[in-house]
């Protein structure tokens, strides 16, 4: 009974989501692409990786995002693993360069030497897409810090991506 009263939830958020955005476009945008994040501990080091991300407009400047991203590296000879689950709100400005921001909440894990460690997270940042079809755009950069807790030490990592943008 129970999965049956999800599905409905489902099937109805995702027919209500089709039938407002008729007519408006430009609701939806995803993001994928490259992304570098130099780790904040000490000592520091850096790794490589990827983002997704996906925005729902709820105003034409106001949007609810979430983003997932992994990067990997290795770490004074130990391979590392990390993930960020973030969402939140992001404000943009809709133009052939669109410049945006927001602030992100979620949380991060990261896997090293055997050992796992989850925490609380919380990321501000900014951006730049540049359109280069009428459905699609560049994401010049995206710049956020995102802070968390991990193995009993707090860090502040900067993350650089770029990549594909795609609008519907």
């Amino acid at each position: 009974m129970l999965r049956k009263v999800c599905l409905l939830a489902v099937m109805a958020l995702a027919f209500s989501l089709s039938t407002e955005a008729q007519g408006v476009t430009d609701k939806i945008e995803a993001f994928g692409g490259y992304s570098y994040m130099h780790a904040g501990t000490k000592p520091s080091f850096n790794t490589n990786g990827w983002e997704i991300s996906g925005e729902y407009k709820l105003k034409h400047w106001l949007g609810a995002v979430g983003d997932v991203d992994g990067h990997y590296g290795t770490f004074e000879g130990v391979r590392s693993t990390s993930y960020n689950f973030l969402a939140g709100p992001q404000v943009s400005w809709s133009a052939r360069v669109s410049p945006f921001a927001h602030v992100l909440v979620g949380g991060t894990q990261i896997k090293a030497a055997g050992a796992t460690s989850s925490s609380f997270a919380t990321g501000f940042g900014f951006g730049i897409d540049t359109k280069v079809a009428p459905q699609l755009s560049w994401r010049m950069v995206e710049f956020d810090v995102i802070h968390s807790h991990i193995f009993n030490a707090a860090q502040n990592n900067v993350r650089l991506s770029t990549g594909i943008v795609i609008r519907f």
